[in-house]
């Protein structure tokens, strides 16, 4: 286990200044590595932007946290997914597309909602801020992509899973951080 300071990667994002993120999380992945590590797991989901620069740097595999969704997703014949994450997640394309090539369509919230929730993302679970009308908002965003066709919804920022319980809501819920380590689980355990 590696972790890095998350003050310094978020100013990383917030500068753009994604190849000094990836330069980082690199350099934990070769010392980890360097230990003996079989695999790499990712504890993030936004920060699998740089994986390629991770993987350029190492010898051994990542976890993509995207394909353990993935893997998830399929064993409930699904085929239209909403996705609740960071901005960068539900905006760029590093994510989004490997959740396609597995086969499904994906569907994301608005322009103002994806904002909305990035802030709630940043301003307030980061910092463990649980708030009620957080929590509110996040199941009527929710609601709205199960209206527009989303089948089940990935959580994939690690921290909303603090806000939104499976049991709470109307659709299957499959949030990440759990999937994400039953399969390092899996793999180390070579399943």
């Amino acid at each position: 286990m590696y972790s890095v300071d998350f003050e310094e990667i978020e100013h990383y994002q917030i500068n753009g200044e994604w190849y000094r993120a990836g330069e980082k999380l690199a350099d934990a992945a070769q010392s980890l590595e360097k230990a003996g590590a079989d695999f790499i797991v990712l504890c993030t989901n936004t920060m699998h932007k740089v994986i390629v620069s991770i993987e350029e740097k190492i010898n051994i595999p990542i976890l993509h946290i995207a394909d353990a969704a993935a893997k998830e997703l399929k064993k409930f014949n699904i085929r239209k997914v909403g996705l609740l994450g960071t901005s960068y997640t539900m905006e760029e394309d590093f994510y989004i597309s490997r959740i396609e090539e597995s086969g499904f369509q994906v569907v994301i919230p608005s322009k103002d909602k994806r904002n909305k929730i990035n802030e709630v993302i940043f301003s307030e679970l980061c910092l463990g801020k649980i708030k009620v009308e957080s929590r509110e908002y996040f199941e009527k965003v929710i609601e709205e992509l199960a209206e527009n066709g989303a089948e089940g919804i990935i959580l994939s920022c690690t921290e909303i899973g603090l806000l939104i319980k499976e049991k709470e809501s109307s659709i299957p819920i499959f949030d990440t951080t759990t999937i994400h380590a039953m399969e390092a689980v899996n793999w180390a355990l070579k399943k």
